[in-house]
């Protein structure tokens, strides 16, 4: 029998430690005397009690390591649980706010998807509006799901074969049989790095000129790749100097970190030579470029603010941040069509980024080429290759896998929320974002200039779950609800 105690005990403690964080936000209300500390005075408490007597009742159980089986439901359910838990602010702060809304921005932000349900034409009124202590919960959970998700790539993904990350296992280190003692080694190496990157950022936001509790919590979501803003207009609110400052911390978050942790070991080689950071780079130049030369109609030639704006949104979609520093719905198709293709590539696997994955691409395009010369040549013998390294029919069946995977998933979302009445470009485009955790879609409903406050409770509860399906690579929940994961 499937031992759950060991899952439990994790789960509890993390969701002891989000409890632990909303004293932060209480911290906030407090000095901005906006009276509104109570909301998580009582969320911290419920939460930190509630996890701390989970883990406890389940402390007899732990082990050194978790078994494989015991990894993929502590994977699944770490990232249900702690959503549940940041939607009690929501629910006790707001009013109006109903269980589906708090899940869905709770959710969104832990995933760093960045979709939200608040902003001007809502129940809840402008974001600009909401006090201290929510908008900083919002950068914080943010923040908090950021750092989760580099633990989370390259600690379990790699360790559970899941869509080709195993190619990445000798870098994130082999934890088979001690995922537990790695994954706090592991993470505390980066949470260094995390933090530096955070506060630098925020100094660097401040000294554009935006004000310190705006830096603080823009840092967060910039270094998250999560992409809450604190204004309904989000980077359309600010200036130049920030749009520059937010593109290179974007890029920043969206490169491995165990690349920046062998920087800080002295080894900077591994960071210039590894084909994923190249390849990231080199598409977002070259769609800089073309995005660009697209916009100089529309600012009649001001080359640099085309450029700012270009560079902004690119690194913002591809990245999957999705700040938004104009409605870039009104650029002309060519830039609509690319924004939506880029999110779909993403940043690099070991990073904050979300969607697709870099890799996952070249490895493909590796693949093509091995099999394009097989055809010319049909008694050689070619081995596909990745930065250096042959690459192994698993990792090969596991990238097709989640590829297939993929791209079915947007299919049956945009099929289910088609049923619940909205319209084919916004269908398509929020089960997309929401399986990538891009953030904005398309459409002027859920685009760059509107918010997902609009829709019905059911397409909030299918996106909600589209999250979290897509957050865990799609294939971590799959194996949950195989009959073998829970036959003994």
């Amino acid at each position: 029998m499937l031992d759950l105690r060991p899952v439990g005990y994790v789960i509890g403690l993390l969701v002891a430690v989000l409890g632990l964080t909303m004293f932060g936000p209480f911290v906030a209300d407090v000095v901005a005397g906006n009276g509104q500390w109570a909301t998580f005075l009582e969320s911290g408490v419920v939460t930190v009690l509630t996890g701390g007597m989970m883990a406890l009742a389940s402390s007899n159980g732990v082990k050194e390591g978790l078994t494989l089986r015991q990894t993929f439901l502590m994977s699944a359910g770490v990232w249900l649980a702690l959503p549940a838990f940041g939607t009690l602010p929501f629910l006790i702060g707001l009013p109006n706010m109903t269980l589906t809304d708090a899940f869905f921005e709770s959710m969104s932000g832990l995933t760093t998807t960045g979709a939200s349900i608040l902003g001007g034409g809502t129940v809840h009124g402008p974001i600009d509006d909401l006090p201290e202590g929510i908008l900083l919960w919002r950068g914080i959970l943010q923040w908090i799901g950021g750092i989760g998700v580099i633990v989370f790539a390259m600690v379990f993904l790699p360790e559970l074969k899941v869509g080709g990350m195993q190619v990445f296992r000798s870098e994130a280190f082999d934890t088979m049989g001690k995922i537990l003692p790695r994954a706090a080694e592991i993470a505390s190496s980066i949470s260094v790095i995390y933090v530096a990157l955070t506060l630098a950022c925020a100094l660097s936001y401040m000294a554009t000129g935006m004000i310190p509790f705006d830096a603080i919590v823009h840092a967060m979501t910039t270094v998250s790749t999560g992409g809450f803003a604190n204004t309904d207009a989000s980077f359309g609110a600010y200036g130049a100097g920030a749009h520059y400052v937010s593109a290179l911390f974007m890029i920043l978050a969206a490169l491995p970190f165990v690349r920046y942790v062998q920087l800080i070991g002295g080894q900077g080689l591994p960071l210039v030579r590894d084909a994923q950071v190249r390849g990231f780079l080199v598409v977002i130049a070259v769609c800089v470029i073309f995005v660009t030369m697209a916009l100089f109609r529309l600012v009649h030639g001001v080359e640099e603010v085309a450029f700012r704006e270009a560079l902004f949104n690119v690194v913002s979609i591809m990245s999957g941040t999705g700040y938004a520093s104009a409605n870039y719905m009104t650029w002309g198709s060519f830039c609509v069509t690319l924004f939506f293709f880029i999110g779909l590539i993403g940043g690099c696997a070991g990073s904050t980024a979300c969607s697709v994955k870099i890799f996952r691409y070249q490895i493909l395009l590796v693949s093509i080429g091995a099999q394009i010369r097989k055809i010319y040549n049909p008694h050689g013998v070619f081995v596909p290759r990745y930065d250096g390294r042959p690459v192994s029919e698993d990792v090969l069946n596991s990238v097709m896998a989640f590829f297939v995977a993929f791209i079915i998933s947007v299919g049956i979302v945009s099929v289910c929320l088609s049923l619940t009445g909205l319209d084919f470009i916004t269908s398509v485009s929020g089960a997309a974002t929401a399986l990538a955790n891009i953030g904005p879609g398309l459409g002027n409903e859920i685009g760059p200039a509107g918010n997902f406050g609009g829709l019905n409770p059911l397409a909030k509860w299918i996106l909600s779950l589209s999250m979290w399906f897509g957050r865990l690579e799609m294939l971590v929940v799959m194996a949950v609800f195989t009959t073998r994961m829970w036959r003994d």
